[in-house]
């Protein structure tokens, strides 16, 4: 590939960087507080695609590739070969433009049931903290399927209560085929996103498909099953209403 092709895939891969970044469509790839730095590597890239296209496309740089000075002696020359053909970089190369514009044109989504199913559940004992503030005030108390999850496992729902609490995610089938809440956490960005699974009993919602959003209203449950994918424990809630709603703007915890 030619240098006017890799500044063309860097415009190209820097206006989607950019473009991601202001609007909501970056928190399907990494947490809330990159969006500066987002910001700033689109910009960066762009800018080395505009200089490197004034670079290579400039009358002066034009003119000298033309010139083909003689040399005199029949010895090594610039410009076109003894067949009369030039060198030319393989235009293949423009074929890596392909996926940027894939970028650009079709988003893809946030992790889902399908990440959900392939990665054990994120907690486990060594996350276990001394204790745990009280619930947000509210009936019912509105809480983070993480936090209800710590809370139930590690505080065997002390904090929790007879108090009834209320969160959102999407839904998985579980280890028993049966559907279970879930939600990806992330640390960085989506390549280190893990779920959090909770199992639920009760009025569970039924008949929806995978990755579908829902707000579940209920108490602790002491219940827990392995994962069998890691082999962690996975917490209950007992389920006393739910309904479905939208995906959330910020699908990560």
């Amino acid at each position: 590939m030619n240098r006017q092709a890799q500044a063309v895939v860097l415009l190209l891969l820097g206006g989607a960087v950019i473009r991601a970044s202001l609007t909501d469509l970056y928190l399907n790839y990494v947490k809330e507080g990159l969006r500066p730095f987002l910001v700033a590597a689109g910009a960066l890239l762009v800018a080395v695609a505009v200089m490197t296209l004034w670079y290579e496309l400039r009358p002066a740089r034009r003119v000298a590739n033309a010139t083909v000075a003689p040399t005199g002696g029949g010895g090594a020359h610039d410009g076109p070969d003894h067949d009369g053909h030039g060198h030319h970089e393989p235009r293949v190369g423009w074929l890596l433009i392909l996926p940027v514009l894939g970028l650009l044109l079709v988003a893809p989504p946030a992790l889902g049931s399908y990440a959900a199913g392939q990665a054990g559940t994120a907690l486990s004992s060594q996350q276990q903290p001394s204790d745990y503030p009280p619930l947000p005030d509210g009936d019912p108390a509105r809480v983070s399927v993480l936090d209800y999850a710590s809370r139930a496992l590690f505080d065997k729902g002390a904090s929790i209560g007879d108090r009834r609490v209320q969160l959102i995610g999407f839904i998985t089938t579980g280890p028993d085929g049966q559907p279970i809440l879930a939600r990806m956490v992330l640390s960085c960005c989506a390549a280190d996103g893990r779920p959090v699974k909770l199992g639920m009993i009760g009025n569970a919602p039924s008949g929806l498909a995978d990755d579908s959003w829902v707000e579940v209203t209920g108490r602790y449950s002491d219940r827990v099953v392995r994962d069998p994918v890691n082999d962690a424990e996975i917490p209950y809630l007992d389920v006393e209403s739910w309904r479905q709603v939208p995906a959330p703007k910020r699908q990560y915890e």
